[in-house]
Formats: structure tokens, C-alpha cells, sequence
């Protein structure tokens, strides 16, 4: 493989948990929660899928089917679905809804799995090409950068910033582009089996990692090392 794009989100980095995220915002409003309603909020906000990496939602509600089908289109879209599926919640002030959703792009919010950089830094060591191709509505280069992995991705390729998201192979043929690399060598490694999967369409090969918690997956990375010769 001359090359390797990986997934954001439940592949190189996943989410705080809801909980987490949820105080963060709380104590940068400089608001308190009683405990019991504290875990009602928590579980609610999971439950509407509010949380953009998170848990998807258990059910959308229909005035926010379209939007949410073209979420990762474009900064506003993505604001609008996950604003739109927080605001299902009850919260002490509005401002919350805004505040949850910036808290989520901060990189305090997000971890790298533990193989991350080890299989990023193996990869440029073999002088493989490597690029970020990912669903989403905001720049995640400031998380890359903050937990020290920017230097080893040669190119980002965000579906906000192209109009087009995955699964279509548009995405995927942007980035091959990018690093020079033809599809029949190039490496897709996801989550997701029919999003990162649109990548076969395009000749690349395909490798699906688990999305767990980061505890949880402290080597599924690796075994990409052993499909690049």
C-alpha cells in the first residue's frame, strides 16, 4: 500500500463520554446540576443522539430527518441537527444547547485511541502517505494538532468542506488526489461499514476497526501495519 486513509471518529479519536461532556459545559457556563437531575440530562442526551461521535440517536424526530440526512454537508447543517436533537432536552438555559455543541469541537473532548500515534508514526516511518477522510461539520485539524498526531496526516479531506459526504467515492477519490496514490493501492481503515465501506467502490482496499471506548481498544489499530508491506 502506497497509502492509507483513516476515519476521525471512532477510528484514530473517539468522544468524551456524555457525561463528561455535559459537566464540561455546565462548568464553563458556570452552572450547577443536582445529581439525580444531572443523570436524567446525561441519559437524555444520549438518548436523543445529541452528542455529534456519540451514541446515534434513538429516534429522529421528523422534522429533523432532512437535516439530519445531510448533517455532514456543511458547518450550518451540522450545527442545525445536533443543536436540533439537543434542544429535544431539557436544559437550565439555552445557552447550553450552544455551549454542548462547542464543547464537542474542543480537542479536551476528544482522545486518541492508545496505538494511534505508534501506527501513524510506523506508517511514516515506512514512507506511507496518510490522510483523513471524514464525516463531519467542523475543522478537526486543532485536534490532531493538540494531542501531537497533525505531522503524520498528509491531507484532510472533511465532507463540510466539499459539500459530499461518505459513502460516496467522490470523497475518497479527492483524497487519492491528494496524496498521489491510485485507489488499488490505498488502505481505507473505519468504523463504519457502509460509510468508510463506499471506498471499495473506488478500488481501495477496506479495513473496518471496533468503536468502542478508547479503554476498551488499546491495540485495533495495529493490525493495519500488517496489510502495508
Amino acid at each position: 500500500m502506497a497509502a492509507v486513509l483513516f476515519d476521525f471518529s471512532g477510528t484514530l479519536f473517539r468522544i468524551e463520554s456524555t457525561d463528561a461532556w455535559l459537566r464540561a459545559a455546565l462548568d464553563g457556563a458556570g452552572l450547577a446540576m443536582p445529581a439525580p437531575e444531572f443523570a436524567r440530562t446525561a441519559r437524555a442526551l444520549q438518548s436523543a443522539g445529541a452528542l455529534p461521535g456519540g451514541a446515534p440517536p434513538q429516534r429522529v424526530p421528523a422534522e429533523l430527518a432532512e437535516v439530519w440526512r445531510v448533517r455532514d454537508q456543511s458547518a450550518e447543517l451540522h450545527r442545525a441537527a445536533y443543536t436540533g436533537l439537543s434542544r429535544r432536552v431539557p436544559l437550565p438555559e439555552p445557552r447550553l444547547h450552544d455551549a454542548l455543541y462547542e464543547r464537542h469541537m474542543t480537542p479536551d473532548a476528544w482522545s486518541p485511541y492508545p496505538d494511534a500515534a505508534e501506527v501513524l508514526d510506523t506508517l511514516r516511518g515506512h514512507g506511507v502517505a496518510v490522510g483523513v477522510v471524514s464525516n463531519i461539520g467542523w475543522d478537526l485539524r486543532p485536534v490532531f494538532r493538540a494531542h501531537g498526531l497533525d505531522r503524520y496526516v498528509d491531507t484532510y479531506v472533511l465532507s463540510y468542506e466539499h459539500g459530499i459526504r461518505k459513502p460516496d467515492a467522490r470523497l475518497f477519490s479527492v483524497a487519492c488526489a491528494a496524496l498521489g496514490a491510485d485507489p488499488d493501492g490505498t488502505l481505507m481503515v473505519g468504523d463504519d461499514r457502509h460509510a468508510d465501506g463506499g471506498a471499495a467502490s473506488l478500488g481501495c482496499s477496506v479495513h473496518f476497526v471496533d468503536h468502542l471506548p478508547v479503554a476498551e481498544r488499546p491495540a485495533g489499530l495495529r493490525p493495519v501495519l500488517d496489510l502495508v508491506p
